[in-house]
């Protein structure tokens, strides 16, 4: 199926091997070149010549996102500043930014990575490629940029925002694969949807990034643009950025790029992993990065591992989509809710749009209140019959928690270029 980018195993074997091989490197790497790594792991008791499989890794200490911010400005530094050839950084906004660094190595081995999610997506040199995520610090659009290039497809750096731009571009340009975020991609899709330009578009593929989507907002996307294929790329500043795995056409999870890093799936809690289908906290470790590698790197997203082939034919293991992350968990009344349940609950329910919000505040009897704000769909006669009790019905029987369901009207609730906020919840601390 890979043919220019393939994987760098053929059987599980192999991939244990090259992992085990990884892992020792990346230890023996960070314990000579990171003062921080060498630190921590002396305080653990592990040295490069304790690993001596792939067992030994759970003795290796965790790394995180606060390790990051107080090595500020060049955290998990493991390579002299001279072989540093760029920076970039998250889109957090609190406290000092997380900083990563990178080798020309670590450039190309991304690049090689995003070639092989456009070739899994089916692209071919003949493709345009519109990319209309956010430049500058952030990885995703010099990501998506040089990922084409490397494939050797037209790249179209547009940016987000600008729809006036985005639609000339889609019809002059004749754009084939549009990249960007799933709030994105609705916005831009109903637009050519007011403007009535469905049918002169040339697109075949979409690839979403950056947010968690819903099969809704998916659908939508699909309705509003015309295209059959929809990809979901995850994408992790610290782990290089977007491009390391992509969905297959088969749509039966994601498959990750086991190649050139580890991830475990490990209860939150406990930290101990968790059986193939189980919710839980996804943690990398890199096997070939030089400038900032990553030694189980606690990410806070969650997801679950699929187990078995995919019947798409590829080796490559998968996860489900980013289901949301640990730390935007909400307890409400006693129970612990993920924004991703609620996408997951509203999914199986027709006659609604893709847009959705849910508010939590207390009220003046002391206790704590939830209401979940739904856009009916664009075609006023899906409304005919009232659908706010069957969601309050759903949300009760799936989430073991009662809600005030209000519908608003199709388009009411706001868009972003960028990453959609769905969660309000405004109770004092």
């Amino acid at each position: 199926m890979l043919k220019r980018f393939p994987p760098k195993y053929r059987t599980d074997r192999d991939l244990r091997d090259l992992q085990r091989d990884g892992l020792r490197w990346t230890v023996e790497h960070a314990w000579n070149n990171s003062p921080f790594y060498r630190k921590r792991l002396e305080e653990f008791g592990v040295t490069p010549d304790t690993l001596r499989s792939l067992d030994d890794l759970a003795r290796i200490p965790f790394t995180t996102a606060e390790d990051l911010r107080l090595g500020y400005p060049l955290p998990l530094r493991s390579v002299p500043p001279r072989d540093i050839v760029r920076i970039h950084s998250s889109s957090g906004t609190t406290g000092k930014r997380k900083i990563l660094c990178y080798t020309q190595k670590d450039i190309d081995d991304w690049l090689d990575m995003f070639g092989r999610c456009y070739e899994m997506a089916g692209l071919t040199r003949e493709d345009r490629v519109q990319i209309c995520v956010g430049y500058g610090l952030w990885t995703a659009g010099v990501g998506f940029q040089l990922g084409a290039e490397r494939f050797g497809a037209m790249a179209i750096p547009s940016g987000p925002g600008n729809l006036e731009l985005q639609c000339n571009f889609l019809i002059d340009l004749e754009t084939t694969v549009l990249c960007c975020t799933a709030s994105m991609g609705l916005l831009l899709a109903e637009e050519v949807h007011a403007r009535g330009l469905r049918g002169r578009l040339h697109l075949k593929k979409v690839i979403l990034g950056a947010e968690r989507t819903s099969q809704a907002m998916l659908h939508t996307i699909r309705d509003l643009l015309g295209v059959r294929e929809v990809y979901d790329i995850p994408g992790l500043t610290e782990l290089y950025g977007p491009g390391t795995g992509l969905s297959c056409r088969q749509n039966v999870g994601i498959h990750y790029w086991s190649d050139y890093y580890i991830l475990e799936i490990l209860d939150p809690d406990t930290l101990v992993p968790v059986a193939p289908g189980e919710i839980g906290e996804m943690v990398y470790t890199t096997l070939r990065k030089e400038a900032a590698p990553l030694l189980r790197y606690r990410s806070r997203d969650l997801t679950r591992l699929i187990a078995g082939p995919c019947p798409c034919g590829c080796i490559l293991p998968r996860h489900d989509k980013i289901l949301g992350r640990s730390d935007d968990m909400v307890v409400f009344r006693g129970v612990n809710i993920y924004p991703g349940q609620v996408d997951e609950v509203l999914a199986r329910i027709g006659r609604i749009g893709s847009e959705y919000q849910v508010l939590l505040e207390r009220k003046a009897d002391g206790k704590d209140h939830m209401t979940v704000k739904v856009e009916l769909a664009a075609d006023p006669g899906a409304a005919s019959s009232p659908v706010a009790p069957l969601i309050a019905s759903e949300i009760k029987r799936n989430l073991m928690v009662s809600c005030t369901v209000e519908t608003v009207p199709y388009g009411s609730l706001p868009r972003s270029e960028r990453k959609t906020k769905r969660v309000f919840d405004n109770r004092p601390v």
